[in-house]
């Protein structure tokens, strides 16, 4: 019986050449730029009048990710505070919410941050509210405990509550483990619950994180067996 010769293999980049030549792939990727071009446009468009407000104040930045990346800008938060809801565009109105996501914000964002949260999708792809909550992560304080709690607790939020289970960790407030021990029924956030539970010792959570190692998801057993192994320590 005769033998086929083995195929050679062909290597990843002259899979990539080959696939750079393909008609639709590269129509796809003329479609992709064109989109991508659009957004940057309808992006600038949306953040022009906040640019030039910022400019007018003293902030020669071309962006809103450079503002976030200077050292301070302590008396650009008012300005982006107001814009804030007047906002329409999901990622200028993201972009001005990483701006906000510095202690220097706090207390005066922490409003409406939790407006711009309850009011923004509840789909779970939705990065304006996981970044929200992770604004208020930042910004939790004891002062501001029942509105994380509320927006914690109320499970149409989805995974964007993630960074707010963390925010209880860094709150003093001991009603914070109460709540945290509840919230490792979610599986939205028992993993967050969990490292703060963690953070806070909570001795009195202890039973209700062992039945936690046997959890089917692997990360959120070895958190369950990390705190444990913190609480005891």
């Amino acid at each position: 019986m005769s033998q086929h010769p083995k195929r050679k293999p062909i290597a990843a980049r002259d899979l990539l050449k080959q696939r750079a030549q393909d008609p639709e792939y590269k129509a796809q990727m003329r479609e992709l730029e064109k989109q991508r071009i659009a957004a940057a446009e309808e992006y600038n468009e949306a953040a022009a009048p906040l640019m030039a407000e910022l400019l007018s104040s003293g902030y020669d930045v071309k962006s809103l990710d450079e503002l976030a990346q200077s050292s301070a800008y302590k008396d650009a938060v008012s300005i982006l505070i107001r814009w804030l809801p007047k906002m329409v565009n999901p990622r200028v109105k993201q972009s001005i919410v990483r701006a906000l996501s510095v202690p220097w914000a706090r207390p005066s964002a922490v409003t409406a941050l939790v407006t711009e949260f309850c009011n923004a999708p509840d789909s779970t792809n939705s990065g304006l509210k996981w970044a929200i909550g992770n604004a208020l992560k930042v910004l939790a304080s004891d002062d501001n405990f029942d509105d994380i709690v509320k927006l914690v607790q109320d499970k149409r939020h989805g995974t964007a509550r993630q960074m707010l289970a963390i925010a209880l960790g860094k709150i003093k407030n001991p009603k914070a483990v109460d709540v945290l021990m509840c919230l490792l029924d979610d599986d939205d956030v028992v993993g967050q619950a969990l490292t703060s539970l963690k953070k806070l010792k909570a001795k009195q959570a202890r039973t209700h994180i062992e039945r936690l190692i046997n959890h089917p998801n692997a990360w959120v057993r070895k958190q369950a067996k990390q705190a444990l192994i913190k609480i005891d320590s």
